[in-house]
């Protein structure tokens, strides 16, 4: 993306994607005490929301919290179904930029009993009446339909919480580290014949880590190119999918498993004849999107290239990214 060309810098989206490196590098929160110290008391942890208030935030924290081995029990649901289970000695925590989205709302108001806490992007909302304490993000309004900046700092705020469960910090260096590389995945050129590639392509697969990013951006996909999308977790495309797959349609993968790029190569380049195409901090055997690496934060720069891929899309089909048909802010709005 180049905010310097009129293509570009014309849409919200895009504007406030360019914003996220801002926000990363200034991003705090006030004081996480309360948080922190009902997780110690009850050693659980479960995180919801709706869309990409939950995807990408609780789901880079549990891969987060698993990979340094977090002595916390950490779970995800949507708050539909997170209403069916017992969720008694938990603590809870809804996302919900809004603070209007009915199933958080409601799902909190049922479970009572429960420590409750939220985050959202606005003041006075009724999410915070529900919550023990309500967290307000700093990234401002978004005026495009497809949430981007707020997704980030949801993370980081998810983040930030857990590394102080620990004792640890999220360090002011870190944070401008990670900010350097945002601005270097956003502003990266995508190679015209991968972009022609995807732009072709009725449909868009994303395979990798269930950390959030590749699934993130299954969603965002619809939001901003308008295409079919679908989300294949780890291996799963080249587990049987590749049956009524087709020639014309592509897989992106994002951080490849190494050992598994021959047996992707085989199936779906080989065997179905499509395109694969790969987001990775290295070469691979494929036509690759490289992209800086950073230990503990790669999710957070892998979302904002599939951010990059997307835009592209969009902007070679000649679509306004800012105004789907159908899609809405708010999925579904609690009304008091």
């Amino acid at each position: 993306m180049n905010t310097k060309e009129q293509r570009y810098a014309q849409f919200a989206l895009v504007r406030e994607m360019m914003e996220t490196p801002g926000i990363i590098r200034n991003f705090k929160t006030k004081d996480l005490a309360r948080p922190i110290q009902s997780l110690k008391k009850t050693g659980k942890m479960f995180l919801t929301g709706e869309g990409s208030s939950r995807i990408f935030p609780a789901k880079n924290a549990i891969y987060t919290a698993l990979k340094r081995n977090t002595p916390l029990s950490i779970h995800t649901e949507g708050s539909r179904q997170a209403a069916e289970l017992n969720l008694s000695g938990y603590t809870l925590f809804g996302a919900s930029n809004s603070g209007k989205t009915k199933e958080v709302i409601s799902l909190f108001h049922a479970k009572k009993d429960s420590p409750k806490f939220g985050l959202t992007a606005n003041m006075k909302t009724p999410l915070e009446e529900v919550c023990e304490e309500t967290f307000v993000l700093d990234c401002g309004k978004e005026d495009a339909v497809a949430a981007t900046k707020s997704v980030i700092e949801q993370g980081l705020f998810y983040h930030k919480l857990l590394l102080e469960l620990e004792g640890s910090k999220l360090p002011a260096s870190a944070l401008s580290e990670l900010a350097d590389k945002a601005q270097q995945v956003l502003e990266l050129p995508i190679p015209k014949n991968i972009a022609d590639a995807l732009s072709k392509s009725p449909i868009l697969y994303f395979a990798g880590r269930n950390n959030g990013a590749a699934e993130e951006a299954t969603l965002k996909t619809n939001e901003i190119t308008r295409k079919k999308s679908a989300y294949l977790e780890g291996t799963y495309a080249v587990h049987g999918i590749e049956e009524v797959m087709n020639p014309n349609e592509v897989v992106i993968v994002v951080d490849p498993f190494k050992e598994e790029e021959s047996k992707f190569k085989e199936v779906l380049v080989d065997g179905v004849g499509m395109s694969v195409v790969a987001i990775s901090g290295r070469e691979t055997m494929f036509p690759t999107v490289r992209i800086p690496t950073m230990e503990g934060f790669d999710g957070y720069l892998q979302l904002m290239a599939c951010w990059n891929l997307l835009v592209e899309i969009g902007i070679s089909i000649g679509i306004n990214l800012d105004k789907p048909v159908r899609a809405r802010k708010i999925g579904n709005e609690f009304i008091q």
